[in-house]
């Protein structure tokens, strides 16, 4: 906490600089907020632009992402201050503007899918102080194998698990994989599940897909871990001097990076953007993606999260990405929230937390590529740069004029 502070007081120090000083902190705040979702591997929860994500306004982000939605939201509560009631008014129109906007672009129907494959999504609900427990694995594997089984009012084309939701290690048992591919009823099934090097010396936090004979169809290792939690900077000589490991993890003492992200080709669906757990807090990582998915599927096990805020801002980032791409994002959680989100950022669908049971929706459909999604958040970072030269200008000026 007190790292992630200096970047708020960087901002601080720096608005000293411009006048007036409410638009000078508006725009050092927007960059800190930037800088905070990147650097150290970033860590952009919480920003001020997220508190639209429940509103229309929140439609701007398929232009401007979240950096620019943040930038908005602290000029307009900055210009009341620095110009009175002419900012104030300023101000109202340019949030009735981006209501406004958000509005028509949430009415606009999506174009529905008359043969939509259904998607299963499974919330197995597993007492995170029990998975791991040896005596109660196969119980929970059990329970995920019953609910994929489950007959339904159409036929299943894919089912989803959570995040490591498999208490095997890929690699060496087969006899996991084939049960999972059986449980599926002749479609795939996606699963987390922890893989190794096999020689017991790099572990990778992973998606799978496994066919319908147990087959590994496709395979994401993810690759933005999270310090501390599953991974530890310098963690060879931190495990091999002081003992320390990663606490998420079950195997060797903190997990490898994947290469980075990927997509996969799931029979019946189409290509997948997988998304293992908070990396579905980073805008960067759909981005940086080599070609257009189908849709969005993020894993994850919110357990760790707890029970109060925690598990509902990861969702509501999660429907955030899926306004900026114009994608529908399927979303499997081991104890909440599980859900259906649409290419707009709403939600279809969703499991409560701490409660157990599946989702048997249509995929939803998906939209043209957003300009955030072709564009990139260059333009608004230029903007921010463009904002800061000008109010340092401005105060060079103002500097000269008061010694003249």
């Amino acid at each position: 906490a007190a790292g992630l502070a200096l970047f708020w007081a960087a901002a601080g120090a720096a608005a000293g600089f411009g006048r007036p000083r409410a638009l000078a902190f508006a725009v050092a705040l927007a960059a800190a907020e930037a800088l905070r979702g990147v650097v150290l591997t970033g860590f952009p929860w919480a920003q001020p632009g997220h508190i639209w994500i429940e509103t229309p306004v929140a439609q701007m982000a398929a232009w401007v992402g979240p950096d620019g939605l943040t930038l908005f939201t602290l000029l307009a509560a900055a210009l009341p201050v620095a110009l009175g009631i002419r900012g104030g008014v300023a101000a109202a129109a340019l949030l009735a503007a981006a209501f406004g906007l958000g509005t028509l672009r949430l009415g606009v129907p999506l174009a529905a899918e008359a043969t939509a494959p259904i998607v299963r999504l499974v919330q197995p609900n597993a007492d995170q102080r029990q998975k791991w427990e040896p005596a109660r694995a196969r119980a929970l594997f059990d329970r995920l194998l019953e609910m994929t089984r489950a007959t339904g009012p159409a036929p299943v084309a894919l089912t989803i698990w959570p995040e490591t939701s498999v208490p095997y290690l890929m690699d060496t048992s087969p006899g996991a994989l084939w049960e999972i591919g059986e449980a599926g009823g002749g479609a795939p099934v996606i699963a987390g599940i922890q893989r190794s090097d096999g020689g017991g010396l790099r572990y990778w936090n992973s998606l799978a897909i496994a066919g319908v004979e147990g087959e590994v169809l496709g395979v994401y290792d993810k690759h933005h871990l999270v310090p501390f939690g599953e991974y530890i900077p310098f963690g060879d000589l931190a495990h091999a001097w002081f003992g320390l490991k990663a606490f998420a993890t079950q195997e060797g003492y903190g997990y490898s990076a994947g290469p980075g992200p990927r997509l996969l080709e799931v029979p019946g669906i189409g290509a997948i953007l997988p998304l293992i757990c908070y990396e579905a807090v980073f805008p960067a990582i759909p981005l940086r993606a080599p070609g257009r998915a189908r849709v969005m599927v993020q894993i994850t096990n919110d357990a760790w999260f707890g029970t109060q805020t925690g598990p509902f801002q990861h969702l509501a980032l999660a429907r955030l990405r899926a306004i900026e791409q114009g994608l529908p994002l399927l979303r499997s959680a081991n104890t909440g929230v599980t859900a259906v989100i649409d290419a707009r950022g709403r939600l279809l669908e969703a499991l409560a937390l701490g409660t157990t049971g599946v989702i048997d929706a249509p995929l939803p459909a998906s939209l043209p590529p957003t300009f955030f999604a072709r564009i990139g958040r260059g333009p608004v970072w230029l903007l921010l740069v463009s904002l800061a030269l000008a109010l340092a200008a401005r105060r060079r000026l103002d500097g000269r004029g008061a010694k003249g």
